[in-house]
């Protein structure tokens, strides 16, 4: 593994690409960064990130949507367009056959390419009782057949929740303590250098974008860019990828509680840079950019 590539793609759930104003948590917070992207501006450059305006829309008339989105960036298949419509929330059944057929994750194994896995620990409620929805990760992870990490692993250090300070697990009465961005950059990190493909999802940014509420939107906004900068930090960034990308706009204009339709910022740092970003236009690259890169093609 000494002398291959490794890919961890950071997906941020609802970050579009905005204008600067009041109506943008992004605008004048000095701790946004990476994050802070704006149109009709030079997409300033972070520890050599490139930065990429990507179309979540994918030629399909209507606001882009969690499901749809997910399931394009999962599989390098136009979703949007193969059901006719941007499906918001959970999956439906002919979203889950496209991901259960083309996922990256079965991709990936099919053609040989391990160790791969998805970073996210799940709850025990997942465990105890299958919940009737579930998410397009989740979908792409049973493509696969791997197995989810659990509690246990976020206690051993071996998982991080999708809430990376596990303030939202202690609330729910989990027994863990409360972790910082630091502390939770380690783990992911260490993830990273294990295996050859990582996914690692963060949805906060959506469901605050959704809420409008400006201040909670700033605190999470520059904790996660506490993150990413901490994550990068304790990369071998001469041999890892990272490719940060989202499904769609929503936390850059809380004027409205909607999705947008503006680009989403995929910024592509690392191993490769120049070469993963050429190939990105649009959702549907970035499977086919992870999988070749991982390929060698």
């Amino acid at each position: 593994m000494k002398n291959d590539v490794s890919v961890l793609l950071f997906f941020i759930d609802g970050l579009g690409i905005g204008t600067r104003g009041p109506h943008n948590p992004l605008d004048n917070l000095d701790e946004s960064a990476p994050l802070a992207v704006f149109q009709n501006e030079e997409p300033a450059r972070f520890l050599d990130g490139i930065v990429v305006p990507t179309d979540p829309c994918l030629g399909v008339p209507g606001r882009p949507q969690s499901a749809s989105g997910q399931a394009t960036i999962l599989t390098g298949v136009n979703a949007p367009a193969e059901i006719g419509y941007h499906k918001q929330g959970f999956p439906n059944q002919a979203l889950r056959d496209v991901i259960l057929a083309h996922s990256i994750f079965r991709q990936l194994s099919e053609a040989g390419v391990a160790p791969i896995t998805f970073a996210n620990a799940y709850g025990r409620p997942f465990f105890v009782e299958r919940p009737r929805w579930v998410s397009a990760t989740t979908t792409a992870v049973e493509a696969a057949g791997l197995n989810f990490r659990t509690m246990d692993d976020v206690k051993a250090g071996a998982a991080v929740f999708a809430d990376y300070t596990n303030r939202y697990l202690i609330e729910k009465g989990e027994d863990l303590p409360e972790q910082t961005e630091e502390e939770a950059a380690v783990v992911l990190a260490s993830l990273v250098a294990q295996h050859r493909f990582t996914l690692y999802e963060f949805f906060t940014t959506d469901k605050v974008g959704h809420t409008q509420d400006m201040a909670k939107a700033r605190v999470v906004l520059a904790s996660l860019a506490r993150f990413i900068r901490e994550l990068l930090k304790r990369l071998d960034l001469e041999r890892t990828a990272v490719i940060l990308t989202s499904d769609h706009g929503n936390i850059e204009d809380l004027t409205t509680r909607n999705h947008t339709l503006h680009q989403v910022p995929t910024i592509v740092w690392g191993a490769h840079r120049e070469r993963i970003a050429a190939r990105i236009q649009t959702l549907a690259d970035i499977t086919p950019a992870i999988v070749s890169e991982l390929l060698h093609r």
